[in-house]
């Protein structure tokens, strides 16, 4: 279960079935590049 509202947003796009994401890096979106990363 994710436990942060990143990583829900990454399981959310696996399952609808994205392969490829752009987005520009800076404070906000930090979390949702780390959980990438995980």
């Amino acid at each position: 279960m994710p436990s942060k509202g990143a990583d829900l947003v990454i399981e959310t796009l696996k399952e609808e079935g994205v392969e490829v994401i752009f987005g520009l890096p800076g404070g906000a979106i930090m979390e949702v590049y780390d959980a990438l990363y995980r």
